[in-house]
């Protein structure tokens, strides 16, 4: 069974609004369906998901999802499989930290899980710096 993973990063200065459109764009390139909550005080979730192989491996209400909270030079990312939001554009970010943002998956999700997170991370890391 996996979670979700937490990065925490501090002392970086980081523009949050401008993490918050590479984190958007990273999936979009990579043909993800992307949406993302508006920014509030306890920060913005960002989903994506995608047809083809994560379709037949994960159900289809389910997108990798991505909360970043904090401040530039204090915030943590958290990664993990979540339920799909269907109104998350005009969901409060208060609201879904009691939801189903993030979901305990199976082992047949982990592989996928792992392969994407790993690349996501990676590239997270290195924008922040």
């Amino acid at each position: 069974m996996l979670g979700e993973k937490v990065l925490h990063f501090q002392g970086k200065g980081t523009d949050l609004s401008a993490l918050r459109s590479h984190v958007e764009s990273y999936f979009e390139a990579d043909g993800f369906t992307v949406q993302s909550s508006p920014p509030s005080d306890h920060g913005v979730v960002i989903q994506a998901k995608k047809g083809g192989f994560l379709a037949k491996v994960i159900d289809a209400d389910r997108a990798l999802s991505v909360m970043v909270s904090g401040t530039p030079g204090d915030f943590v990312v958290r990664v993990g499989i979540g339920k799909w939001l269907e109104h998350l554009a005009v969901a409060a970010v208060e609201t879904l930290l009691i939801s189903d943002l993030f979901l305990v998956v199976d082992v047949a999700e982990t592989a996928w899980d792992a392969e994407i997170e790993h690349k996501f991370v990676k590239d997270l890391e290195s924008f922040v710096g």
